[in-house]
């Protein structure tokens, strides 16, 4: 049997063109990137709004990483979804370049200069103990992004806060689902003209500084925030983007109704959050019971003229979190026991709207129903959060009392079903004072060249009927601040309330394209770690030794076409 010579010359002629092939798509990958997602939550799509925002970058935008280096499998996971995520953003614009950089490589002195500067910029690390299979390694971690675009430079963390009982898988995997939020959160930020400004009302029995405390920290990232009360001003005008009205307790007077109407008639954004009653445990506790008093705010007119009622009650729902009540005594030591209370709900959402989509349980603090009305304009009325379909409402007076916990509730009285608790309004808006203006009141606004709006072009409402949520507890003998969402009694967060807090305000300040990737979920599908075990044997000679076998059957069966091919 011979092989002719042209065949050989043919063999090897293929065999270059492949490798010329393979060169030329080497070469082409370092400047095209491209991608395919079969993946069923689409975690690696990019969403619409996030191109057409990179994409109008017209500056350089340097985004320096600060995870380079060797990592365990969690971190090696953040780190290849950042390296993936910022690899799309420069395929999309040009203009965006990246880098990775371990702040812990080089000498020691250059090392410890690197962390005191990044320290110094509120770049924390976080201490990451882990086995590198041969030893346990403690090694201090930034995982952290620097964009800098304009000469605006803005600190990105990129992994979400660990809070006791968090799982650390679920951490990480909440921290990649977050990644395209968190940088297109920046990039607008950083691409508008301005910072927004948010007014956070205060003079009448709301919410105070302290209880504010991390809302406002975490809204001052992005926008710039006021607490100011409205006495203080003579008008609210548009260079106030957003309001939000915290909890008043006391009755508006009616000119700052007026403000804030003809802030709405504008064009302005408020965020109402209502508390119909002033609830208290402690009250519970000292008198056995409680009758909470209504909040007298004089909101109550306008809202309804807007489309909402708040009703006097205060819904119960078997959807709720727990409270600790004394079951008995050891010794000097009382014992407790956590039981629900029906009056702080843990509402899970199941609506698709940007605010709310894919956000945890909300907890919420003695809220009312909601009602929406007839108005005379086209309003759109959008329901977020409601109460499970076991629920009920109290008409007021409503008697409270911890006795209510001695037996399990009666499933059968929890039959109202769907409680709307927080509404969206949006449309034009028909003012208050429409009809109702003194003459005495239109001469006030004459002489201070104020015109009066009786209608709204097209703006947003959000109601809430409950303020606690958005709150944080402070503790005031050490100052110290929960994050939003913490339950004391129970321990733990509900990241839903500031999730959700935090939403509204984006939507509300024409955010809604970018809450688009905020609420991208990716599923997280861990091991069977009984079954890993039992069957690893088998999958370890799936994994290494199917591949050997299929390339002998198809060497096998290349070289017995070869043979009878060029046999002579």
């Amino acid at each position: 049997m011979a092989v002719s010579p042209i065949n050989n010359v043919s063999r090897y002629v293929q065999i270059l063109v492949v490798i010329a092939i393979v060169f030329v798509v080497n070469v082409i990958s370092d400047f095209v990137y491209t991608d395919f997602d079969l993946t069923d939550d689409k975690r690696f799509t990019l969403s619409q709004s996030t191109k057409e925002l990179i994409a109008s970058a017209d500056d350089n935008i340097t985004i320096r990483v600060l995870l380079d280096g060797e990592f365990p499998a969690g971190f090696k996971r953040l780190q290849t979804s950042v390296k993936d995520m910022l690899s799309k953003f420069r395929s999309i614009n040009s203009k965006i370049v990246f880098e990775f950089d371990d702040p812990n490589a080089g000498p020691a002195h250059v090392v410890e200069r690197n962390r005191k500067q990044l320290i110094e910029d509120n770049i924390i690390p976080v201490n990451l103990s882990y086995s590198d299979g041969s030893q346990f390694v403690q090694k201090p971690v930034f995982p952290f992004a620097i964009m800098t675009y304009k000469g605006k430079k803005h600190i990105i963390n990129l992994l979400e806060e660990q809070k006791p009982g968090d799982n650390e898988e679920e951490i990480l995997n909440n921290s990649i689902a977050l990644l395209e939020f968190k940088f297109a959160n920046v990039f607008q930020m950083m691409l508008s003209q301005k910072m927004k400004n948010i007014l956070i009302t205060q003079g009448y029995g709301e919410l105070d500084e302290a209880q504010l405390f991390r809302l406002e920290s975490e809204l001052r990232k992005f926008h710039k925030v006021g607490l100011v009360s409205l006495d203080s001003l003579i008008r609210l005008d548009s260079t106030i983007d957003l309001v939000i009205v915290p909890s008043p307790k006391k009755p508006y007077s009616l000119q700052n109704q007026f403000k804030l109407d003809q802030y709405i008639m504008d064009g302005g954004k408020v965020i109402w959050l209502i508390d119909k009653f002033e609830t208290s445990l402690d009250s519970i506790n000292k008198y056995q019971f409680y009758v909470p008093s209504e909040n007298e705010n004089g909101l109550d007119e306008m809202l309804f003229k807007y489309g909402v009622r708040v009703m006097p009650d205060l819904v119960m729902d078997l959807e709720s979190s727990q409270i600790p009540q004394v079951i008995g005594m050891a010794g000097n030591q009382p014992q407790t026991r956590l039981f629900p209370w029906p009056y702080h709900l843990a509402v899970a959402s199941n609506n698709n709207h940007p605010i709310v989509k894919n956000i945890d349980r909300v907890n919420l603090y003695f809220p009312s129903t909601i009602d929406t009305l007839k108005t005379n304009t086209d309003i759109k009325k959008t329901i977020l959060l409601k109460s499970s379909k076991y629920s009920r409402a109290q008409l007021a007076p409503v008697r409270l009392t911890f006795e209510i916990l001695k037996t399990a509730p009666d499933p059968s009285k929890f039959n109202a079903g769907h409680r709307p608790l927080a509404v969206l309004l949006e449309g034009p808006f028909e003012s208050f004072f429409k009809n109702r203006l003194t003459p005495d009141f239109q001469a006030v606004l004459e002489q201070l060249n104020v015109t009066f709006k009786e209608e709204s072009k097209p703006t947003k409402q959000l109601i809430v009927s409950d303020a606690d949520f958005a709150k944080n507890l402070v503790n005031h003998a050490s100052g110290i601040t929960e994050d939003i969402g913490y339950n004391k009694w129970e321990r733990r967060f509900y990241k839903g309330n500031k999730d959700f807090i935090l939403n509204a305000v984006e939507y509300m300040l024409n955010g809604e394209q970018v809450l688009e990737a905020r609420s991208k979920e990716i599923k997280l599908r861990l091991l069977d770690g009984v079954k890993t075990r039992s069957e690893r044997t088998k999958w370890q000679l799936i994994n290494v030794g199917l591949p050997i076998v299929l390339l002998l059957i198809f060497g096998i069966i290349y070289q017995f076409i070869r043979r009878k091919k060029y046999a002579s």
